[in-house]
């Protein structure tokens, strides 16, 4: 059996999921989003999403984690500051020495639907198909869990 920690990066909001595997059949373990205040500074922020992923490794013992590559956005400093939540979530994974893996949007979206450019009700639906025990309450919720299933769906291969 793999457990499959998935997470959608952000500075404001990083999604999480976790979702066990074993053979064809995919099983909701959790999820939730990590909501660093946005009040503190950067470096602050960045701290709280490396320990609450952190403890997320600790408490679910994932065997391998699947996140998402950031696609470049207009603004430059937004990208940048996206890379550098995706690079503490990448860390509190890696100091657990658990094997990450990187999806690209249109991957997770053309994985889970069959259209690389499906919007989030699209994949929503999908999520409620695949997984019924799953009812995630935030895009980026949604998103982490599209992404652990894509690594799931496509690890084997």
């Amino acid at each position: 059996m793999k457990r499959i920690l998935g997470i959608d990066p952000g500075l404001l909001h990083t999604g999480w999921s976790i979702i066990d595997c074993a053979g064809s059949t995919r099983t909701y373990v959790a999820s939730g989003v990590i909501l660093p205040p946005t009040n503190i500074p950067l470096s602050e922020r960045l701290a709280f999403i490396f320990n609450h992923v952190n403890d997320l490794c600790k408490k679910f013992n994932p065997t391998e984690c699947s996140i998402e590559v950031i696609f470049v956005n207009k603004n430059g400093k937004t990208t940048l500051l996206l890379g550098h939540a995706r690079a503490a979530a990448i860390t509190a994974v890696a100091v657990e020495k658990i094997p990450v893996f990187e999806y690209e949007p249109n991957k997770v979206k053309k994985a889970l639907t069959g259209i690389g450019h499906a919007d989030k009700d699209q994949i929503y639906k999908m999520l409620t198909i695949l997984l019924p025990a799953a009812h995630p309450k935030t895009p980026d919720e949604s998103d982490a869990i599209a992404i652990a299933l894509t690594h799931a769906n496509t690890s084997r291969f």
